[in-house]
């Protein structure tokens, strides 16, 4: 199918309408020269039109269209060019034309870029093909379009320059404004304003929470380096509400923890008397005991007309000769009853930072808590407290319509930030503990990443259950018998401080059987064996 010609006449600037031009601001000074100069001279270049129903719209010549209407009116007639055009072809027209006269701004380039990346689905090799751009200017410009509007008519009206807007892009669009008062009311220049910023930056070195998700932040400047000239130092985050957020949830959750723990070993400390052995006679009769409860001696010779009841109640001799009553068992079941409270807080506390650490699986807490009718279960003061800084410090006092719509303008990475926390509150405020353990199964949740032995761990314990414990994560296999029997027959403060202070063996990575969600110890992950050690066979794939 052939295009037709263009036509070529004159129109009143009356059946004119603007069309879809990247440019916005309008130098006002030209704009009077060029009203000047049509006025002696009448408008010698034609303006580019194409069809837009009953009137025609401007493809490239807006400036004369502008400076037309206020030399002759609405009434008066300038040369035009009629020509069929696509909407690409004639946005194509336009930033052509902007980019060949008087230089367009880079917030105007930007916007132009947002338009052309839409109509390439997104494909910015072919956006930077099109527009004739290096891949790093479409990136850069992109960017830029994340400016306030305020910062780029700014930008447009030469008030701040392009460095200042680089810097201003690294921040977070609700901060800008604001900025940009500073900078504007301070004279500031590049310089200063690049030191104002670095004061404000978050030293992300210095985080106490996750920075998995922050590799990849536009706020990180690591991330702002490979954009723009103008920008702070490597390591820095620009967004102070997000790095708020992170650090509080963190220290949230430690303090629970550590409030849960205390708590816990409060509900389970052992019996004033059980660690009234100065004269040694309890150590004596720990050592005669095994971890089924038996008696290592030989039992009681019955006496003629002593039931077996009577005998389980006699006392039995100890090596010192003195007598003690029959121990209890010290069982998994048994241990496990003293640390119910620390094993839950612990538990919730890993799965809620695995949580908040990965937005898919936060996503499926939250869907599987909304089916199974228990995602009312958070407390509702747990995220209504934060939502201004998940989502906007003006959030808690908008209308809830008003609410709406700032959630629906959430981007991405702000919404999958909200779905992290919520899901990281699920764990914490859901009642049932089943479904905590069925969450960290259904993840791969690893109690190693937040917990291992301790001595607040071990001072809830007896020395039988210490025993047990020593026993089944291999302490006593590692000393020896007889060395763990002689370092039992101490005092149990002196016992716990060897325990955890023995050469050659790491609590790191052992979890005893009280404080795993099926009972059963949990040897530390096997170490690969060195790359020397490895088959040939491995190596040679």
């Amino acid at each position: 199918m052939n295009t037709p010609d263009p036509i070529r006449a004159t129109l009143p600037l009356s059946l004119i309408t603007k069309g879809d031009n990247p440019r916005r601001y309008f130098d006002r000074k030209k704009h009077d020269e060029l009203v000047a100069s049509i006025r002696l001279r009448g408008i010698l270049q034609p303006i580019l039109l194409r069809p837009k129903g009953e009137v025609y719209a401007i493809v490239a010549g807006e400036r004369r269209y502008r400076a037309g209407l206020e030399a002759y009116g609405p009434d008066g007639e300038v040369p035009v060019i009629i020509r069929e055009m696509t909407d690409q072809e004639a946005l194509d027209a336009a930033i052509a034309e902007n980019d060949d006269r008087d230089d367009p701004s880079e917030t105007e380039q930007a916007d132009a870029a947002v338009r052309y990346l839409a109509a390439c689905q997104n494909d910015r090799a072919e956006a930077a093909r099109r527009l004739g751009w290096s891949r790093a200017k479409l990136d850069r410009r992109l960017a830029l379009a994340e400016l306030s509007d305020a910062v780029k008519l700014a930008l447009d009206e030469r008030r701040i320059k392009v460095g200042h807007a680089e810097l201003l892009a690294a921040i977070p669009g609700d901060k800008q404004d604001k900025a940009l008062e500073t900078i504007l009311g301070s004279g500031l220049d590049v310089s200063k304003t690049r030191d104002l910023l670095m004061r404000v930056t978050q030293n992300l070195g210095a985080a106490c929470f996750d920075k998995t998700e922050c590799t990849t932040c536009p706020f990180n400047s690591a991330a702002q380096r490979t954009l723009f000239e103008t920008h702070v130092d490597d390591g820095h985050c620009t967004n102070p509400g997000c790095f708020e957020l992170k650090t509080q949830t963190a220290e949230a959750i430690r303090f629970e923890e550590q409030e849960r723990a205390e708590k816990a070993a409060r509900a389970a400390a052992p019996p004033a008397n059980d660690d009234a052995d100065e004269d040694g006679e309890d150590d004596e009769q720990d050592d005669d005991i095994d971890e089924t409860g038996a008696d290592s001696e030989d039992p009681p010779t019955r006496s003629p007309g002593t039931t077996g009841a009577q005998v389980s109640a006699q006392a039995t001799p100890t090596a010192s000769g003195a007598s003690t009553a029959h121990k209890p068992t010290v069982t998994v079941k048994s241990i496990a009853g003293r640390t119910s409270d620390l094993r839950e807080a612990t538990w919730r506390t890993a799965l809620a930072r695995a949580l908040a650490a990965n937005a898919a699986q936060a996503h499926i807490a939250i869907l599987v808590a909304a089916m199974s009718g228990t995602l009312s279960q958070i407390k509702a003061e747990t995220l209504k407290g934060r939502a201004g800084l998940l989502v906007g410090a003006s959030f808690p006092d908008l209308a809830y319509s008003a609410k709406i719509a700032e959630i629906h303008a959430l981007s991405e990475g702000q919404a999958a930030t909200v779905l992290s926390a919520i899901g990281a509150a699920y764990a914490k405020d859901v009642l049932t503990f089943g479904h905590v353990a069925d969450l960290a199964r259904a993840f791969d949740v690893d109690l190693r990443d937040v917990w291992q032995v301790d001595k607040t761990f071990l001072d809830r314990y007896t020395k039988d259950e210490l025993k047990f414990i020593a026993r089944e994560s291999g302490l006593v296999a590692h000393m020896g018998e007889k060395a763990f029997a002689k370092l039992l027959g101490s005092k149990k403060a002196d016992l716990i401080a060897g325990m955890l202070n023995r050469t050659g063996f790491e609590w790191a990575g052992r979890l005893p059987s009280s404080m795993t969600l099926d009972g059963q110890y949990g040897p530390p992950p096997a170490k690969a064996a060195p790359l020397a050690q490895a088959p040939i066979t491995e190596l040679a794939a």
